[in-house]
């Protein structure tokens, strides 16, 4: 069991006011890792007035020196990659496989883009009748992050990096579930040079996340979690106006077209269900299948999963690892049974996988369902584990209503070779992010967020910087005041 973490506020690990501690679980053997302190509401209060009391010397510092801290960041982050990712690995479930690339370089790639961006980041001139006016984008102030447990690093990186190129200091909540890597992303900041009280860290519970939603001293939430929690947010952000991003799930379409390259089309699909064992909130779950080819698609698609090894999250030849909790396994549990007793029938996978030196791991089998109709729970819910739904179509019209009928919009993924046709998907599919002839490539200098329930604003790109900021108006007048007085 490792030593007790603590709470990072003003560039110091403290412990928590009201002492107490959680535990936090490896998921791929249920053992306990070690307890994490759990902040309480003066923990809060002195996080935010850390931010705050920072904000000044920072925003002077200027792009070009905010820059030089975030690269020297990214290098940090780079530096520790293999330990990173082992505690990513560790304390998610995630296959160590994964989590080098898809967490540790993508959060530095995150630090890196935004050094970059840091320095360039301004407003506009304009002649007008009676003088000129500029803008000026300045910081919101002290901003606050709300994490989800499926890419903790990543999800600090990609809130902290816009936030701290534009200008503003940050509080940052992880999930209780994975609250280890934020921790040392902390840690890793203070011997980068990040300035005490720029960012802080404090481990919690949804009542940590409801305080800095509704505190008078936080100008800025951002959460990455699940619809009802953003709902909650928003209302609880209403008391003080404070500004909202809102990073939501999402039930996304992948369309097969007949004239698809199938290898691909089932290389889409396998990323777009079962690349961190499912728990992805763009994965594509509804895969619509053309008719024509559904029973080639479906030989070539089980053919590779049965390939795929469920294993010690540790271990480097794993390909799926384990869920992030043992009622998180249930829960998906739960849809998969739900599925059958509608009369989808399960073609694989389908029950809760026993992974030898890890009996008391939390593992379900990679699952698809074929003979799925778009009523069914499967089919109309996030389950948000390794369970895809494959349904057939026959017209274009009709696979993209039917793929827009849902109240999410977060992404969607259509796999054809008529150039034409892919354009034209992409422009009706109600959807903030829509892959072509891939599936769940994020890059930095792309937007990245949903519409309808999936969210609101957008992180990653140049994009991400006006949902950090405010623009001001300055007017300078010309000649005389002509008062009618």
């Amino acid at each position: 069991m490792q030593a007790d973490r603590l709470l990072c506020i003003n560039g110091e690990f403290v412990s928590p006011r009201q002492g107490a501690f959680f535990e936090t679980f490896n998921p791929g053997t249920g053992a306990v890792i070690g307890r994490v302190a759990q902040a309480g509401p003066q923990d809060v209060d002195a996080a935010v007035a850390a931010a705050r009391a920072a904000l000044p010397a920072w925003k002077a510092l200027g792009g070009t020196g905010r820059g030089r801290v975030l690269r020297a960041l990214a290098d940090t982050l780079r530096a520790h990659r293999q330990e990173l990712a082992e505690l990513e690995a560790l304390d998610g479930g995630k296959p160590i496989a994964e989590t080098p690339e898809a967490d540790v370089d993508s959060g530095a790639d995150c630090l890196e883009y935004f050094a970059g961006q840091a320095a360039s980041f301004q407003g506009e001139y304009q002649e007008v009748e009676g003088g000129f006016f500029y803008t000026r984008p300045e910081p919101l102030g002290v901003c606050a992050g709300i994490g989800a447990w499926n890419y903790p690093l990543q999800i600090a990186c990609w809130k902290s990096a816009p936030a701290l190129a534009a200008g503003n200091t940050m509080v940052f909540k992880p999930s209780e579930l994975t609250p280890l890597s934020a921790l040392r992303f902390a840690e890793l900041a203070k011997q980068a040079g990040v300035p005490d009280g720029v960012i802080n860290v404090i481990p919690g519970f949804g009542d940590v996340g409801q305080a800095l939603s509704r505190h008078p001293d936080v100008d800025k939430i951002s959460l990455t979690g699940g619809v009802d929690t953003g709902k909650k947010v928003m209302a609880d952000a209403a008391s003080t106006l404070k500004a909202v991003s809102l990073e939501l799930g999402g039930k996304s379409p992948l369309i097969i077209f007949d004239d698809a390259d199938l290898d691909d089309a089932v290389s889409g699909a396998l990323l777009a269900n079962f690349y961190t064992q499912g728990e992805i909130c763009t994965n594509g779950t509804r895969v619509f299948v053309h008719e024509s080819i559904r029973g080639a698609f479906l030989e070539r698609l089980l053919e590779r999963i049965r390939k795929l090894r469920i294993g010690d999250p540790m271990d480097p030849a794993s390909d799926i690892g384990a869920m992030i909790s043992e009622n998180h396994m249930h829960h998906v549990l739960s849809y998969i049974e739900a599925g059958k007793a509608a009369g989808a029938q399960c073609l694989i996978g389908g029950k809760q996988a026993t992974v030898e030196g890890c009996e008391n791991g939390w593992y379900v089998e990679p699952t698809v369902f074929d003979g799925c109709t778009d009523d069914m729970q499967i089919v109309r819910e996030e389950i948000f584990g390794p369970v895809m739904s494959v349904l057939s179509f026959s017209d274009e019209t009709e696979v993209v209503a039917r793929a827009n009928d849902t109240p999410f919009g977060l992404a969607a993924g259509l796999f054809t070779r008529d150039i034409e046709r892919a354009h034209r998907v992409a422009g009706d599919l109600e959807a903030g992010i829509v892959w072509i002839n891939h599936y769940n490539l994020s890059p930095i200098e792309m937007p990245f967020g949903g519409v309808k329930q999936s969210g609101i604003g957008k992180e990653n790109s140049r994009r991400a910087m006006e949902y950090y900021s405010r623009l001001k108006s300055v007017f300078v007048a010309r000649g005389a005041v002509e008062a009618p007085y």
